[in-house]
């Protein structure tokens, strides 16, 4: 398998972005409580 440099960049902003939808996750669920992930599934549906 033959890794370049794009890759590796891509694959850093992937493991970012999923870190920061970790913590985006927490701060929903301690506004919106028990609602947060229907509140997340109903946005998502729109």
């Amino acid at each position: 398998m033959k890794i370049n440099h794009e890759s590796i960049q891509l694959a850093e902003k992937i493991i970012e972005l999923d870190l920061l939808r970790d913590e985006l996750l927490e701060e929903l669920i301690v506004l919106a409580g028990n609602h947060a992930f229907d509140l997340l599934r109903a946005i998502q549906n729109r």
